[in-house]
């Protein structure tokens, strides 16, 4: 997705949450931002993939 295709929005999230997301996107070389964004695209594959097919 292009930079100019992606909405921005306001998180609302606790500070001791987002310093452990700053750590770990370090320790993967990741934006902040990008590290969230692939957390998110990770937990919708789950959901997704786990999700009961509807007949």
């Amino acid at each position: 997705m292009a930079e100019k295709d992606k909405k921005a929005f306001v998180l609302r999230i606790s500070p001791a949450l987002l310093k452990e997301i700053e750590i770990w996107a370090a320790d993967e070389f990741r934006s902040t931002n990008g590290q969230i964004e692939f957390l998110l695209n990770q937990a919708l594959k789950t959901r997704k993939k786990n999700k009961p097919k509807e007949e």
